[in-house]
């Protein structure tokens, strides 16, 4: 037969000493310091969200000040009066619910009941919880026997918004303010209260009802005994149990939908809204969580020493970091902005798995189709993500045209890449045998700065092995103009280029840069300014790294993004070193905003303009 006694977990396992009494170290020793002392005071006001323990510390209070065997300022439990108080027969302490009680009548029964003195014990104790809830009247009519009630009478304020008191009120209280207790103090509650229920329970259950308990102690052992109630029976009570029982899902769901969002895919991000939904999960609380998810990442993307600060196990810890390293703040912030909004619009409605729907396909977009539709002017950071968005698209179509050109689909500057002959035309070649510009089909090199490749040759005809032009730091005997430089397939070590040579290349560097591919790698060149290293490297500076296709790496696949941009410098580095006949060493460099390259290097175009380089330009021989 089941216990007709039962009671909540929070109701049986509430504190009765202030000693037990845990996260509220300071207002318990004040309180304590007081009734040892003697300094009582005759009204105190606590504040605090719900379930951090307002009421019960005032139900501690009033037994310990009533105690007639105090023990270092806590209440015996064992006296006529602790025991009269414990059972709510003590005429001594009441409490009053202004939730419900708010009238000017119900406080002018409590002034009436101020005038007698206490029957049992030393104090007449009134605790009036949800303050904020009375009436103007009724603040009015308690506000003169706050201020001077007689010696033997305590008021007891509690309430969760104590912004809503008068401020005449407020002057007349002694204010606790009782904040969020911390996952770590109730996981430790709820397994001192799983191990004297006899309960088993996985350990990752512990961390996750503390945190989902939002810093209330009474939700976390009321989360504690819904789990326990539903698994009776059932054996160890286990995470996955857990979370199917609360309605909630997995953190790393909450990964899932945000990298689907932030890839702008809309049918993934809705796969995980529906395979959540088919399992049963509840919308409102999922949506409450996922907004938390990217409150966590927003901390995260601002500084990842926040990693310390957040109940959140190591693993997905290291998750978000990456997902916060590959977003944007302003995409974070309008992710929270769209979520944080929409419970309000599905907690009443009807159709709430088509408004989420919208609010996840329109987190997806870009935040640019959002001015758009308001018919507004669009925000700067707006401009400046569209911008990041079609840079890197023109990026990708160019990538897409280069492995079009080296699979020799179409003519063009894929696998010829650029012929160095003399007097050439300045079009594409079909053969490749003596034009410039571009080299057929035929040729093999590889890369867009290719060296002409077997077949499709330089101005001269003579071939280059195609690891030679492939590496860009070595080139083959027919590299250039000289005649009679090798045998074909043989390759030839280069000597180094001497400061005097890179700035003959800066003074050439404008014919150089235009006859890199059309596109975003010829814009880039023509802008960048080139510098002298402290090794004699060739330093080629650009203003800005967004859109860069030498120099931005896509934040959402490193690895492969490094490997385009040393692909690309290394093919750059080639292209050089066929045209000054010498081998260099290149490096990009990027200015810091607002600065000017003289300000950490030598201009060397620069010079050139002014005449400071008095050096002939060499022109090819026709």
């Amino acid at each position: 037969m089941p216990d007709q006694e039962y009671l909540a977990l929070y109701r049986k396992y509430r504190p009765n000493d202030f000693d037990d009494v845990r996260g509220r170290d300071a207002i318990v020793r004040t309180l304590k310091n007081q009734i040892i002392s003697g300094r009582i005071g005759h009204s105190y006001l606590f504040c605090g969200t719900r379930g951090t323990g307002k009421t019960t510390i005032a139900r501690i209070f009033a037994r310990a000040v009533n105690c007639e065997n105090q023990k270092d300022g806590n209440p015996c439990g064992e006296c006529a009066t602790c025991r009269a108080i414990a059972a709510e027969a003590n005429l001594n302490v009441m409490e009053l619910d202004a939730a419900s009680n708010n009238s000017v009548d119900d406080i002018r029964s409590i002034v009436d009941q101020v005038e007698y003195s206490p029957t049992q014990g030393r104090f007449r104790v009134f605790i009036i919880d949800e303050v904020h809830m009375l009436s103007n009247a009724a603040f009015n009519a308690l506000l003169k026997t706050l201020e001077e009630p007689p010696s033997y009478v305590i008021f007891i304020l509690a309430t969760t918004e104590p912004n809503k008191l008068p401020i005449t009120i407020l002057s007349r209280c002694q204010r606790y303010d009782f904040g969020r207790l911390s996952s770590e103090i109730i996981e430790d509650r709820l397994r001192e209260v799983a191990r004297m229920e006899s309960l088993q329970v996985e350990d990752k259950v512990f961390r996750y009802i503390a945190s989902a308990a939002d810093g209330s102690m009474r939700d976390g052992l009321s989360l504690l005994d819904q789990c326990n109630a539903f698994n009776y029976g059932g054996g160890e009570l286990t995470y996955e149990r857990t979370l199917e029982i609360l309605g909630a899902v997995d953190t790393r769901v909450f990964g899932e939908l945000y990298r689907g969002i932030h890839k702008g895919k809309a049918a993934d991000a809705l796969a995980v809204l529906d395979e959540i939904l088919m399992q049963g999960r509840e919308l409102m609380q999922f949506v409450t969580d996922f907004t938390w998810y990217l409150r966590n990442l927003m901390l995260l993307k601002a500084s990842e020493d926040t990693a310390r600060t957040l109940d959140i196990s190591a693993d997905n810890i290291r998750l978000m970091i990456e997902e916060a390293r590959m977003s944007e703040m302003d995409e974070i912030m309008r992710c929270i902005s769209l979520f944080s909004s929409l419970p309000d619009l599905i907690r009443y409605s009807p159709n709430r798995r088509i408004l989420t729907e919208m609010t996840i396909i329109r987190a997806c977009r870009s935040a640019m189709d959002d001015g758009a539709e308001g018919g507004g002017i669009l925000p700067l950071e707006k401009i400046k993500t569209r911008i990041r968005e079609m840079e890197m698209q023109l990026y990708n179509n160019e990538t897409a045209i280069d492995a079009l050109m080296k699979g020799g689909a179409v003519g063009g500057f894929g696998d010829g890449g650029f012929s160095d002959s003399a007097g050439a035309a300045s079009g594409f070649s079909g053969g490749g045998s003596g034009a410039s510009g571009f080299s057929g089909p035929t040729g093999s090199g590889a890369g867009i700065y290719g060296a002409p490749g077997n077949a499709g040759a330089g101005g001269n005809g003579r071939p280059m092995t195609a690891e030679a032009s492939g590496r860009g730091d070595r080139n083959s005997a027919g590299a250039g103009n000289a005649p009679g430089a090798g045998a074909p397939g043989t390759r030839q070590e280069l000597p180094p280029a001497l400061p005097e040579e890179i700035k003959k290349l800066a003074e050439n560097w404008s014919k150089y840069a235009s006859e890199t591919p059309p596109g975003s790698r010829r814009l880039a060149l023509s802008q960048a300014r080139l510098s002298l290293g402290d090794h004699g490297q060739l330093l080629i500076v650009f203003e800005k790294e967004y859109g860069n296709p030498y120099i931005y790496q896509r934040k959402d696949d490193d690895e492969v993004s490094r490997a385009r941009v040393d692909n690309d410098r290394r093919e750059l580095q080639g292209f050089l070193q066929r045209k000054v006949g010498k081998a260099l060493e290149i490096e990009y460099r990027v200015l810091d905003r607002g600065s000017r390259i003289t300000d950490n290097y030598v201009d060397l175009l620069s010079l050139v303009d002014s005449g400071a380089i008095t050096m002939p330009i060499e022109t090819e021989d026709e």
